[in-house]
């Protein structure tokens, strides 16, 4: 028989805190005391003897057995068994007050039991694991296992009903008739200061000054147990902060493009007033991008690219008015599906607000700015067909390699800057970074609201031409690469003119519906010529202009289709000086660039767009009859 003596004001009960005057140990905690190590090794004085405090004595005479189920003690006494010991070690002193302490008498369990309960209460936690993540619950009534009259649907429906900390399994059970651990305890109660702390901040009439006497005390039974949580949930924020920050391995990612296109020549007659032959050509260009990591927040890209679509400008309409965006570059005609590396780009953050790309080869504007001309701009792959109605022609004066730099002020305001070499990599004296043919570009981009989008460009560059309009507006590689030169300009073919321009871009974008998106942009650059090539030709200025109207309308017929239209005029010389005047001369005339394609998406995976491009006058001279292309690309994407 165990002889239990204890006077207490409030009692610890499966994890609340209940007042009590004069309360029976319950065979559950009893158990607690038992299974303790201190009972099985050491005697602990917790304090004094109790003063003149008359104690209710409590009797267990019911055998203690492992399965048996929880019990809340009452007033009356309970009968109990006696449990299994193998000896009497010593009696623990609980203190009923700071003065008097009053003598428990407490029985030492055998090592094979304590180990055989432990072992048990293991297997018990890692069957339940599959159902014990938590839900929130708003009402004490949706927890099956707690029914009205228990002391715990009393303590929860408190809780929840005043403050809302408490919460339940998926299965809509609490399970307060199992026993808590003091980590479990203390995380519940730690939500639950939360959450009253949240009402304070907000009402400090809305917790009651009774409650927070509760949970002062809870807190400082449990301080250690709450200091312990915060270590470990601290270790744990900190490791999945590097695991967010180290998700990825440093493997290379393969995506790309394949064009089959048919393209053709309808109708017109070449710069030189010619007529061209009828005759429909089927091509490729293929794009295989390799996209490695090595944080997690940079990108090298390098890409592969094979095609066999001569231009126009070099084999049927000699000048780069209407030449396609996914055909070889302009007077091009050597294509042969040659296998050569394209873009070689390495892109990383400094900061969280800028970008910087470093370009080793074929490095290209819209790396690091915006051309601001959505849904149009695809870059050959999507969009437009031509190169014109791709983007401002003034971002083909910069290209090649070098470096590029964007910078976000904020949500609505950009800055793009960049360098670009297209000869690099030739240490010859008009090669290299800086003696060769380059391009340096400043663009601030404004967006005053989400549908509007405003870009302001300015780019000054040696040896460099615009790659669309007539064969004047790209004097030098005209005079170099073209040797079907327009009469005027036959004296001077072969010649290499050095040349230097600055150019002034305005582009805008305005989504003023979700399937209606209005755009444009115009330019101007001002060419000069530096050199007499031995008096062959005067130094001079050429002024050049371009503009455009684009329309695009997406999702149409088809969510993913884009049907678009162009309505320009490509790059024209529209004044010359004295110098110049005789010798080079203004275009004549004014050619209008009129496109419309429709970007049909078969797939999530194949677009089909056939598409058009009229021009009103060939190379900017009304002499020459209008021409007619027509295209159908099919894209392949993966």
């Amino acid at each position: 028989m165990i002889t239990i003596y204890i006077k207490c004001r409030k009692f610890l009960i499966n994890g609340i805190w209940q007042g009590c005057e004069e309360r029976k140990m319950s065979k559950v905690k009893l158990k607690f005391w038992l299974l303790s190590p201190l009972a099985l090794g050491t005697i602990l004085w917790v304090g004094d003897a109790a003063r003149g405090t008359e104690a209710t004595q409590y009797q267990l005479t019911t055998p203690v057995s492992d399965n048996a189920a929880p019990v809340i003690a009452t007033k009356e006494t309970a009968q109990f068994p006696e449990p299994t010991v193998t000896q009497v070690k010593t009696s623990i002193p609980i203190a009923e007050s700071q003065d008097k302490p009053v003598p428990i008498t407490v029985a030492q369990i055998s090592e094979d039991t304590s180990n055989a309960a432990v072992l048990e209460q293991i297997n018990r936690y890692t069957n339940q694991s599959g159902t014990d993540s938590l839900d929130q619950v708003t009402n004490v009534s949706q927890l099956r296992d707690v029914s009205p009259g228990d002391w715990a649907y009393e303590a929860l429906r408190s809780l929840v009903e005043r403050y809302g900390c408490i919460a339940g399994y998926p299965d809509g059970t609490y399970r307060g008739n199992r026993a808590m651990t003091r980590y479990e305890f203390a995380a519940g109660l730690n939500a639950c200061l939360n959450q009253i702390e949240r009402l304070i901040g907000t009402n400090s009439n809305g917790v009651d000054s009774s409650d927070l006497e509760t949970l002062q005390r809870l807190v400082q039974e449990f301080q250690a147990e709450l200091t312990t949580l915060g270590a470990r949930v601290d270790n744990l924020e900190g490791r999945v902060a590097f695991l967010e920050d180290h998700q990825f391995s440093t493997t290379t990612k393969l995506n790309g493009a394949v064009i089959f296109a048919l393209a053709g020549i309808a109708a017109g007659e070449n710069a030189g007033g010619g007529d061209i032959d009828e005759v429909t050509a089927f091509g490729d260009r293929v794009r295989l991008n390799f996209d490695t990591s090595f944080t997690g927040k940079d990108l090298l890209r390098t890409r592969l690219q094979a095609l066999n679509l001569d231009a126009f400008s070099g084999s049927s309409t000699f000048t780069p008015e209407g030449d396609l965006r996914f055909a070889d570059g302009t007077f091009g005609t050597d294509s042969g599906n040659d296998v050569e590396i394209d873009a070689l780009l390495y892109q990383f953050s400094m900061g969280e607000k800028t970008t910087v790309v470093i370009e080793a080869n074929a490095g290209a504007p819209d790396d690091f700015a915006n051309t601001v001309n959505p849904y149009i701009d695809g870059d050959g792959d999507s969009g437009a067909i031509s190169n014109f109605g791709t983007r401002n022609p003034i971002y083909g004066l910069v290209g090649g390699a070098g470096i590029g730099i964007r910078h976000q002020f904020s949500d609505a305001l950009e800055l793009s800057l960049g360098y670009l070499a297209s000869d690099a990599a030739n240490p010859g004296d008009d090669g290299g970074l800086f003696n060769g043919p380059y391009g340096a570009l400043a663009q601030l981009t404004v967006k005053p609201f989400d549908q509007l989008t405003l870009g302001l460009l300015y780019v000054h560059s040696y040896n460099s031409d615009l790659t669309a309009g007539s064969n004047r507006a790209n004097l030098r590689s005209a005079l170099a690469d073209n040797p079907n030169l327009p009469e005027a300009l036959q004296p001077f073919s072969g010649l290499s003119l050095p040349t230097s321009s600055n150019s002034y871009g305005l582009q805008a974008s305005w989504q003023f519906s979700p399937k209606i998106v209005l755009g444009g942009w115009a330019g101007y650059t001002a060419t000069r010529t530096l050199s007499t090539l031995d008096g062959t030709i005067d130094r001079g200025d050429l002024s050049i202009w371009n503009w455009a109207v684009t329309l695009a309308f997406p999702d149409l017929g088809k969510e993913g289709s884009i049907a678009g239209i162009i309505v320009g005029m490509e790059p024209k010389v529209t004044d010359v000086s004295r110098a110049l005047r005789n010798a080079i001369g203004k275009d004549p005339d004014t050619s209008l660039h009129i496109e419309a394609f429709y970007q049909y998406q078969l797939t999530d995976n194949i677009a089909i767009t056939p598409g058009i491009i009229w021009l009103t006058a060939p190379d900017h001279n009304s002499d020459n009859e209008d021409v007619v292309i027509g295209s159908i690309r099919t894209t392949f994407t993966f």
